[in-house]
């Protein structure tokens, strides 16, 4: 039996604001944008390439705001990632990569794969990691 990640919910304050951030700049899709009521609203967007969506709105249950940390993405090419924050005028951290487990500035300098990460936050201080996993494991 598979299990399947499908959705992350990601707890903001503002669903305009974090739709234009998801959607707008990071160009996820938008998958729906839904209103049950005037208290009630789900969006849910899903980043390029990804079968596991990103889900936020009023009335929805979860955390407060900016709880989320720890909640990964993967991609093929950190420096393309770095490009697209950067274009998008979205703050990072930089790669970075781990010498004796501590943070180290810079790409792993093999640029083995689950080595090298950067790190940004949504206007609601979600904290989200960007993985560079050139060859995946499955």
């Amino acid at each position: 039996m598979d299990w399947k990640l499908e959705v992350v919910l990601v707890p903001v304050t503002d669903v305009d604001r974090a739709k234009q951030f998801y959607a707008g700049k990071l160009g996820f899709r938008e998958d729906t944008d839904y209103r049950a009521a005037e208290d009630f609203r789900v969006v849910q967007v899903t980043p390029p390439g990804s079968a596991c969506s990103i889900v936020f709105g009023a009335g929805m249950p979860g955390g407060p705001p900016g709880s989320l940390k720890g909640s990964q993405f993967s991609v093929a090419d950190i420096e393309q990632a770095i490009a697209q924050l950067d274009a998008a005028g979205v703050g990072h951290s930089g790669p970075v990569h781990f010498v004796d487990g501590v943070m180290t500035p810079g790409p792993d300098p093999q640029r083995q794969d689950y080595a090298t990460f950067l790190f940004f936050d949504d206007p609601d201080g979600n904290t989200w990691s960007v993985q560079e996993v050139r060859t995946p494991a499955r």
